[in-house]
C-alpha cells in the first residue's frame, strides 16, 4: 500500500497491499486478526510518514503512525468475520471505507493522509472521485484487492465459478473508471490566467521562520521580478496572483513597515493577491490567513484556517504533552476559523484550502458548493525537508481537482507548487527548495459535479452496509456455533438398545 503513494507512485500495488491483508487475517479468531491488521497498518503508515519526525525525533511520528494503524487493525478484525458472507469482497470494501471515514475524524478531528484514494492519481480508479468522492475511489481499490484475493483462493480450490463471480467485483470499477474517461471532455465556460509565487525560505529546518523578514523578502522579490517582466513585455499580466501559507510571518495588519511593503508591491503590480500571514492577537492566540490584498485598497477578505494540525499549530492535552516531550511546547496557539473558505479573487470566487486542509473531503467540498471557481493550497512544507511529504499533498490536490472539476493552484514557500487542471493533470511544477514564479492561464468552471452534489452520502452509505454486514456476519457466526455445539451434545454411539435390555422405571 505504501509504494502505491509518492515518491513511488506505484498505482498498482494498493490493491495487492490490500488482499494480502485479507489473506493474513483468513480463518483466524478476532484477537488474532487484530493483531495481523495492526501489523500491516504500521507496515504501511511508518514508511509513508517519516517526514512528521524529521526534525524533531522519531516520537511523534511512531506515535501517529501507531494511532493509525489501529484503522487497519479494525478492518482486519472486521475482515475476520465478514468473509462468511456471501459477497465477502463487496462487503470488506465497504469495511475498508468505513474505517478510512472513522479515522479521518477521530482523534482531534481526524488525519486524513494515507487514504488509499491519494496513491490513485496516476492510475484510472482517480476519475471515479468525480462521481462520489475520494471515498469512491478508496472503495474501488479495495474491492479490487478482495475480489483478487477471493479470485486465487477461488482458483487454488479449483472452484471456476466461484472465480468466475469473484474476478467480477474487480472488473466492475476498473469498467467504471474507464466509461468516465471515455466520456467527451469536460469543457470550461471561461479561463483566467494566474501566477503563483514560490519565494523560497533561507534555510531548512524548523527554525526556517526564525528569519521571517527574510521569508517576506524572498516573495516580495520575486513578485516585483514579475512586475517588471510584465512591465517589459516578457510575461503576460496575470489577473490574481497566488502566495503560499507564512510568507508573512510577520503581521501585516499589524506592523505598518510590512504593510507599507506589500502595499507599494501589490499596487506596482495592479492585481490582487492571496497572501498567506499568520495575524497575532493580544491573549497571545494566532490566525493562519490567507487575505486578498487588493491595489490601491490594501488589505480585505480573510480566509482564516478552519481545520487546525494538533500537535503542531495546536497541543491538545497541553499540560500533559508538555510533560511527555521536551518538543511539544514549540507546538502553536492558533485558533481555527469558520466560514465557507471562499475569497474574491479579481471577482473570482475562490476556495482557500491552507495547507492541512486540502486532506479533507469537507473542506473543500463545502467551498465549491458556495461557488468557487477556482481551488487555491497556499502550503508551507519548509519543515518537512527534502522529503515526499510535499508530493503527497500535490497527489490529494490532483484529486480534489478531478473531484470537483476545478483548477487547482499550489503555493509553497519552498515547494512544491504546480498548477493542476481540472482533469488533475499537472502543467507546471516548482522544484524543492528554490525560487520559481508559475503563470498559467487555466479553465474556470461553475458546474457541480456528482461528488460535489452527493457530499458524504456514498461514504456514509458504505459504512452503514459495513455495519448490516457486521451484524449480519455475528449472527451467522453464533448460529453456526450453537448447530455445531448441538452436533457435540449427540452422543457418539446411536446403536438402538434392544427392547429386553431396557430398564422400566
Amino acid at each position: 500500500m505504501f509504494i502505491s503513494f509518492p515518491p513511488t507512485a506505484l498505482w498498482g500495488a494498493a490493491p495487492v497491499g490490500v488482499a494480502l491483508v485479507v489473506a493474513a487475517v483468513w480463518g483466524c479468531g478476532i484477537g488474532q486478526a487484530l493483531l495481523y491488521g495492526y501489523a500491516a497498518g504500521l507496515a504501511f503508515f511508518l514508511p509513508l510518514l517519516p517526514w512528521v519526525g524529521i526534525y524533531v525525533g522519531a516520537g511523534p511520528w511512531i506515535a501517529l503512525a501507531a494511532v493509525e494503524a489501529v484503522a487497519v487493525a479494525v478492518f482486519g478484525a472486521l475482515v475476520s468475520r465478514m468473509v462468511v458472507l456471501p459477497g465477502y469482497p463487496l462487503w470488506c470494501a465497504c469495511a475498508w471505507t468505513a474505517t478510512e471515514a472513522l479515522r479521518s475524524r477521530l482523534p482531534f478531528g481526524g488525519f486524513p493522509w494515507g487514504k488509499l484514494a491519494f496513491g490513485q492519481t496516476d492510475g484510472p480508479l482517480v476519475q471515479l472521485a468525480a462521481i462520489a468522492s475520494a471515498p469512491a475511489v478508496s472503495f474501488a481499490v479495495a474491492l479490487i484487492g478482495c475480489s483478487g484475493f477471493a479470485v486465487v483462493r477461488a482458483a487454488l480450490r479449483r472452484s471456476p465459478r466461484a472465480a468466475v463471480r469473484a474476478s467480477l467485483g474487480g472488473i466492475v470499477p476498473f469498467a467504471g473508471a474507464a466509461l468516465l474517461i471515455a466520456l467527451p471532455a469536460y469543457e470550461p465556460r471561461a479561463s483566467v490566467t494566474v501566477a503563483v509565487i514560490q519565494g523560497n525560505v533561507p534555510r531548512l529546518g524548523l527554525d526556517f521562520n526564525a528569519q521571517r523578514a527574510a521569508v517576506l523578502e524572498n516573495h516580495l522579490r520575486r513578485t516585483e521580478d514579475l512586475s517588471s517582466a510584465i512591465e517589459s513585455g516578457r510575461m503576460p499580466r496575470p489577473a490574481l496572483i497566488v502566495w503560499p501559507e507564512n510568507a508573512s510571518d510577520i503581521d501585516p495588519l499589524r506592523d505598518r513597515q510590512v504593510r507599507a511593503r506589500i502595499d507599494e508591491t501589490v499596487n506596482r503590480l495592479g492585481v490582487p493577491v492571496l497572501v498567506g500571514a499568520v495575524l497575532s492577537a493580544d491573549d497571545g492566540t494566532s490566525r493562519n490567513v490567507s487575505i486578498v490584498w487588493n491595489p490601491g485598497s490594501g488589505p480585505g477578505q480573510q480566509h482564516i484556517k478552519r481545520r487546525l494540525v494538533p500537535f503542531g499549530e495546536y497541543l491538545p492535552m497541553r499540560p500533559l504533552a508538555t510533560r511527555l516531550s521536551a518538543y511539544a511546547d514549540k507546538a502553536g496557539r492558533f485558533v481555527p476559523g469558520d466560514g465557507d473558505g471562499i475569497v474574491t479573487l479579481a471577482g473570482i470566487p475562490t476556495a482557500a484550502a491552507i495547507c492541512y486542509e486540502v486532506a479533507f473531503d469537507d473542506l473543500v467540498r463545502e467551498s465549491v458548493r458556495g461557488g468557487a471557481q477556482l481551488i487555491t493550497v497556499p502550503t508551507n512544507n519548509a519543515t518537512f525537508g527534502r522529503t515526499a511529504m510535499s508530493y503527497q499533498q500535490l497527489a490529494m490536490s490532483r484529486l480534489r481537482a478531478i473531484e470537483h472539476r476545478r483548477t487547482v493552484l499550489i503555493a509553497a514557500t519552498s515547494g512544491v507548487s504546480a498548477v493542476v487542471t481540472p482533469d488533475g493533470t499537472v502543467t507546471d511544477q516548482s522544484a524543492l527548495f528554490s525560487a520559481d514564479t508559475l503563470i498559467a492561464t487555466v479553465p474556470l468552471d461553475d458546474r457541480l459535479t456528482l461528488a460535489t452534489r452527493w457530499g458524504a452520502l456514498p461514504e456514509a452509505v458504505t459504512s452503514a452496509l459495513a455495519a448490516a454486514a457486521l451484524i449480519a456476519a455475528t449472527v451467522i457466526k453464533r448460529r453456526a456455533r450453537r448447530t455445531t455445539g448441538l452436533k457435540q451434545s449427540v452422543p457418539a454411539d446411536t446403536t438402538p438398545v434392544p427392547i429386553d435390555e431396557q430398564k422400566t422405571p
